[in-house]
């Protein structure tokens, strides 16, 4: 089945193409020979869209510093406050 679409094709074909991005996966659609858009199905799309790692990966997957990594305090002082 074809998963690339001349853009006059997938208009004429759209219910075609929406059918194909359902069963099979993505449908690409080119405009003047060149990729122009694609095509998912809302499960692929919500897929791709909502992937978000769990504390714990975010965590693991930080980048770590040198053990010889210091600390730079601000020298600034807390403002007067008055009673």
């Amino acid at each position: 089945m074809n998963t690339s679409w001349k853009l006059q094709d997938a208009k004429a074909k759209f219910s075609q193409v929406v059918e194909n991005a359902l069963k099979m996966g993505p449908q690409y659609v080119t405009r003047r020979g060149k990729d122009a858009v694609v095509i998912l199905s809302v499960k692929e799309y919500q897929k791709i869209t909502t992937q978000k790692p769990t504390l714990k990966d975010f965590l693991l997957n930080c980048p770590k510093m040198d053990d010889g990594f210091e600390f730079e305090r601000q020298k600034d002082y807390p403002r007067d406050v008055e009673f």
